[in-house]
């Protein structure tokens, strides 16, 4: 079994990694339908008890074949647990956006909160994983009349970890769907996600994934493959028994 799912994880990462950058013409303009992107974050978190936990993450993410920066951000939150089940959270994220092909290029700000109720629960050596998340950004020193939107999106994701034993590299696997409300209303973005996780007992934990992401919408709907490395130091308050 366990040697299967490596097979799986290391044809995802090849398919990812030949995956060229791709672009379709309508009259003058050129449009990309297939991109590789890589993602990498740190995540600092402090549980202060057994049901809250705070956290600051740091991301850079690339595209155009993980050549250039696509955006940077910073995100602070909480999450909070409200039985053996249910986990409510909140966050903001601050991000620097690379716009590389809009009439005024460069980085723009912006702004981008969210709100979460997870549900989860196990089944032999599977764990499930349920989220609904309310999601809503714009764009920090534009108004409205200067053409700034808000970008309010609901998300729809299901996920399942295996346990596999004398096994520490357990498989991680999760789908998602993007319900924009704002500017436009419909299902907009499908996304996979395929990974795994080593947590060591001093240094912190060290994650790795593929993920790739369909939009659902317009006339070249763009594919984009994504390899992702992150790392997370949690710590503990003493005597976190509340």
């Amino acid at each position: 079994m366990s040697n299967a799912i490596k097979n799986i994880i290391f044809i995802g990462i090849t398919v990812c990694c030949l995956a060229p950058l791709a672009n379709a013409q309508s009259g003058g303009a050129y449009y990309t339908v297939r991109d590789l992107e890589s993602w990498s974050s740190l995540e600092l978190k402090y549980k202060y008890s057994k049901k809250l936990s705070l956290y600051f993450e740091e991301q850079l993410r690339l595209k155009d074949n993980a050549s250039i920066v696509d955006q940077y951000f910073s995100e602070l939150g909480f999450s909070y647990k409200l039985n053996k089940h249910y986990t409510f959270g909140f966050a903001g994220r601050w991000l620097s956006n690379n716009d590389t092909k809009g009439n005024i290029q460069g980085y723009e700000n912006h702004f981008r909160w969210n709100t979460d109720l997870s549900y989860k629960h196990k089944l032999d050596e599977f764990s499930f994983k349920y989220r609904v998340r309310y999601q809503s950004k714009n764009e920090l020193g534009i108004s409205s009349d200067q053409g700034d939107l808000l970008n309010n999106t609901v998300r729809f994701k299901f996920g399942a970890d295996y346990n596999i034993k004398k096994w520490k590299l357990d498989p991680e696997f999760s789908t998602e769907i993007f319900n924009r409300l704002q500017p436009s209303d419909g299902f907009d973005k499908l996304r996979f996600t395929i990974g795994t996780s080593y947590n060591t007992k001093n240094i912190g934990e060290f994650g790795a994934f593929y993920r790739m992401e369909q939009d659902l919408i317009g006339l070249y709907p763009k594919t984009t493959n994504i390899i992702g490395l992150k790392y997370g130091y949690t710590i503990k308050r003493k005597n976190n028994e509340q």
